[in-house]
C-alpha cells in the first residue's frame, strides 16, 4: 500500500484509505471493471462507502490523469489504469474486455484539423478466440 501510496501522490492525489484500496483493485484487476464492481469488492473493507465516493475517486483519477473511462455503450462505462492510447475488444459471447494495441502513428483520420480532440476511443466487437473454440 505504500507503494500505491508514492503512486498516489505522485499524480498530486492524497493517499486516503479508500483511494488507496480504488487505486489497488484497478491494478489487481486489469478486467476493465465498473464503479459498481468496484464498489461491491471494497465495499466488504469499508462498511460505511458509498458508490457516490467510488466515482468521485474514479473521476479524479481522470482527471488527474491516472485512470481513463472507457464508453462500452451508452449504458456501460469501464475503467482502465493504461492510459496511453490503445484500443478495446469486447467479446459478445462471454463479455470479457481485452486491450488491442494501437500504432497511433499509422492511424489516421482526416476531418480534425479544425477542432479540439480531447478524448478519442477505439472499440471492436466480436468474439474472442477462447468463444469460437
Amino acid at each position: 500500500m505504500e507503494r500505491y501510496g508514492h503512486i498516489l501522490r505522485s499524480y498530486d492525489i492524497k493517499p486516503s484509505y479508500t483511494r488507496l484500496l480504488i487505486y489497488q483493485y484497478l491494478k489487481e484487476h486489469k478486467n476493465h471493471p465498473t464503479a459498481d464492481e468496484i464498489y461491491q469488492s471494497i465495499q466488504q473493507n469499508i462498511p460505511t462507502l458509498s458508490k457516490t465516493t467510488v466515482y468521485n475517486t474514479l473521476h479524479l483519477f481522470i482527471k488527474k490523469h491516472l485512470a481513463t473511462m472507457i464508453m462500452m455503450d451508452e449504458t456501460e462505462t469501464r475503467y482502465d489504469l493504461i492510459t496511453k492510447p490503445h484500443a478495446h475488444f469486447k467479446c459478445m459471447s462471454c463479455s470479457k474486455i481485452y486491450d488491442v494495441a494501437v500504432d497511433v502513428e499509422q492511424f489516421s483520420v482526416e476531418g480534425l484539423s479544425d477542432y479540439v480532440v480531447n478524448d478519442a476511443q477505439l472499440l471492436y466487437r466480436g468474439i474472442c478466440p477462447k468463444c469460437q473454440a
